[in-house]
């Protein structure tokens, strides 16, 4: 059913006179007569009865202004989201993060991201694999590790962090300013299992200078990690600013590494052939700000 025709209907039944409703539309009352004849021929039935010069509605027209001033408001409304998504006052975002960086980075951006668009929905989804859930539009927008070129995706650079030795304030290693990437041949460590992102990139720099990490335990998750740094039971490589986003991190010393420093250099992904919404470009925007400051500029 045309809402043209609606609209012109709801005009007839305001003014109960085609020449006056044909002067509010701007149209020639014959058009106005023969739109109002076209959808009584859609519908079956008689919407008004004529009589002489007056017309009244008939029972199906009474339906029928009932349901189209509904029909002519659900219009009004989609048009008006979608106004306000294109906008960015509303709409939803899917975000794919890895886990640690959800956990003790990105929390303080997503509370400021929501006070300010308080109307998009924001959903923050942890994963290892950024790149194969944008790919399998699972999430929106990603943050994820650079990867090679691939034209289903763009990658904008976010910006580049070391990894630093984590070790409790109480090891023997707290009072170190540095150490050097070959000495963690002979630290004790807890890590990712081998295939987490973060355990493969260390690795491979290990590798390259002929050793591999010794690890004394191996969990999933940063928040354990950081439990067994606690407890003494061996030191962790991560990220730099893996701690910043704790409350509470004296017993922790954070050591850089020098001699082939182990980075990660995180991009903004996306597929190449979506839509990104006013709202999506927002908190692009907001992320790229909150790594630069990260990385000190």
């Amino acid at each position: 059913m045309d809402t043209r025709h609606i609209q012109y209907f709801l005009a007839v039944c305001e003014h109960l006179h085609f020449t006056k409703a044909a002067e509010y539309l701007g149209i020639s009352q014959p058009t106005l007569s023969q739109q109002i004849h076209v959808l009584e021929g859609e519908l079956g039935m008689p919407l008004f009865d004529r009589i002489g010069k007056k017309i009244m509605l008939t029972e199906a027209g009474e339906l029928l202004r009932l349901h189209g001033g509904k029909m002519i408001q659900a219009e009004k409304d989609a048009k008006n989201a979608i106004f306000e998504l294109f906008a960015g006052e509303r709409g939803s975002i899917r975000l794919g993060v890895f886990p640690s960086d959800l956990d003790f980075q990105l929390v303080p951006l997503l509370i400021y991201f929501h006070q300010k668009y308080p109307k998009i929905q924001l959903q923050a989804l942890s994963t290892i694999h950024v790149q194969e859930e944008v790919l399998s539009n699972n999430v929106d927008i990603g943050i994820g590790l650079k990867s090679p070129p691939d034209t289903r995706l763009v990658q904008e650079p976010l910006g580049s962090e070391p990894y630093n030795l984590l070790v409790n304030r109480a090891s023997p290693l707290a009072n170190k300013t540095q150490i050097e990437l070959l000495d963690l041949e002979h630290i004790p460590l807890v890590m990712y299992p081998v295939g987490f992102l973060g355990r493969d990139l260390v690795e491979d720099a290990c590798r390259e200078h002929g050793f591999s990490l010794t690890t004394v335990m191996e969990t999933s998750t940063a928040t354990s990690l950081l439990q067994l740094v606690r407890a003494g039971i061996g030191g962790t490589v991560q990220p730099e600013h893996l701690i910043r986003g704790q409350p509470d991190n004296s017993d922790l010393v954070s050591i850089p590494i020098v001699g082939h420093t182990p980075f990660r250099h995180l991009v903004l992904v996306y597929r190449s052939d979506r839509f990104i919404s006013h709202a999506q470009k927002e908190l692009a925007a907001r992320l790229a700000v909150f790594f630069l400051k990260q990385d000190g500029h």
